[in-house]
């Protein structure tokens, strides 16, 4: 992982904590947390406060987030927002929390300048011990405060302020007069400079968890379904009428399809379905050499062509799909029925824009691993826990193109590959619009029904 770490691939973007009074407001929070403290004079941290470091100091990389629900974390600056989120268990948290952030700025700017806010990402389940209770989360409140408790204490100052207002023979009531003054004192003036905290609630329907080996929640749909990496019976039973595992690539497919959730790439608006096909095919020639001990050399262009010669009729199904889809887009040749049990279907799709547009290109990526662009890019975890069982050309291949396409570029390389951000304007009603025959049965065709 160190060459990931050097190219900052991995635990980039971590906010560096340096200054004696950042890291004396950090243990303030951290004990009031979880009565412990750390020693480090300098540390590292993310979205959540969670610190590398500080993980390996107390041998728990988990101390703030026991159990993997109901997440703490510690903010000291605004700027932790653009952080990423390490040891992430649910896909939503980075993104409430950013939007708790951003849309709490100005409080948060002047909170954090004197003290930290500690707080918590709170649900009703405090221990996730059967899949079954996931769906117990419905709701996440954002529970957050300085150590010195100001959000709280200017909310009961403001009460007493209003008691003060409107109350009879309040300008007597010395007791209340002088609860007035020391509340004050700690938090200044809440008239001119109101201290409350905003959107502290947020819905969680539609997430992804890593509990329980990875399962996808979709419940705010028309067609509702969980989709686990574990096999069902592993699992276990779910209080959702359709669950699959990553085997039932038909009734995935099936599920996508009746959502409306994909899209495939050589329809897409605005794709350069070409290059990124013949993207995604140097990558499972990249694999298929390193699987069977072939020298791709660095892994140029003309230097997989060479293996794909030597591969010959050993070539990937995967790469053959792309392969025939690739002629029709750039020469006109036969159009390829590829069906959802070809190994190359789920590398043809993206996700619609629409609010779940994330989620669903994470599962995408897991359902086409081989792809480690789009892997990095919407399924980290998954990404770094491939990467070490890989060869070492294949890391070297894939963590110096990361670092020359994608870094150098980030938002010009997902807008390329996923689209526009999803636009903010309600949908339209389900079966509303009149849908192109493209849009209904796919390119392939209407995606074929199991027969088992």
């Amino acid at each position: 992982m160190k060459r990931l770490i050097q190219k900052g691939l991995m635990f980039g973007n971590l906010v560096h904590i340096e200054s004696p009074a950042l890291v004396e407001r950090y243990n303030r929070a951290l004990k009031a947390l979880t009565g412990k403290v750390t020693g480090l004079p300098d540390f590292h941290v993310d979205i959540s406060g969670y610190s590398p470091e500080v993980g390996d100091e107390l041998d728990d990389h988990l101390y703030l987030n026991r159990n993997g629900c109901n997440r703490q974390f510690i903010l000291l600056t605004t700027e932790q927002k653009k952080a990423p989120l390490l040891n992430a268990k649910f896909s939503t948290s980075r993104g409430i929390l950013r939007r708790f952030i951003e849309e709490n700025e100005a409080q948060l700017f002047t909170l954090t300048a004197r003290d930290a806010v500690a707080g918590e990402l709170e649900n009703t389940v405090f221990q996730i011990d059967t899949p079954a209770r996931l769906f117990d989360i419905r709701r996440v409140t954002v529970a957050a405060d300085t150590t010195g408790n100001h959000v709280a204490e200017a909310g009961k100052l403001s009460e007493l302020i209003e008691r003060f207002r409107t109350e009879e023979d309040a300008w007597w009531d010395d007791v209340l007069i002088a609860d007035m003054i020391g509340r004050a004192k700690v938090v200044g003036d809440v008239v001119r400079n109101p201290v409350a905290l905003k959107s502290t609630s947020f819905d969680q329907q539609n997430f992804w968890t890593s509990h329980f080996g990875g399962i996808y929640i979709f419940r705010d749909l028309d067609h509702p379904a969980a989709i686990s990496a574990a096999p069902r019976e592993e699992v276990g039973a779910l209080p959702i009428k359709y669950h699959f595992d990553m085997r039932d690539r038909n009734g995935i497919a099936k599920f996508l399809e009746l959502n409306d959730l994909v899209e495939p790439i050589v329809t897409a608006r605005g794709a350069d379905a070409a290059a990124i096909l013949r993207q995604k095919m140097d990558f499972i020639l990249v694999d298929a050499a390193a699987s069977l001990g072939i020298d791709a050399g660095a892994g140029t262009r003309r230097e997989l062509r060479i293996v794909a010669a030597k591969l010959g009729s050993a070539l990937p199904d995967e790469f053959q799909g792309l392969a025939a889809l690739l002629r029709y887009v750039e020469a006109g040749g036969a159009w390829p029925r590829i069906t959802s049990a070809h190994p190359a279907y789920f590398y043809t799709l993206r996700s619609k824009p629409h609010a779940d547009r994330d989620l669903v290109n994470m599962l995408l990526a897991e359902l086409s691993p081989l792809d480690v662009r789009q892997l990095f890019i919407c399924h980290k975890e998954l990404f770094y826990r491939l990467y070490m069982g890989w060869d070492e050309a294949k890391k070297a291949y894939v963590a110096d193109f990361l670092d020359r396409e994608y870094q150098v570029d980030k938002a010009g390389a997902r807008a390329a590959l996923f689209g526009s951000e999803p636009s903010m304007e309600e949908p339209p009603a389900r079966g509303g619009a009149r849908r192109d025959i493209v849009d209904i049965v796919g390119p392939w065709g209407a995606v074929m029904r199991d027969k088992r």
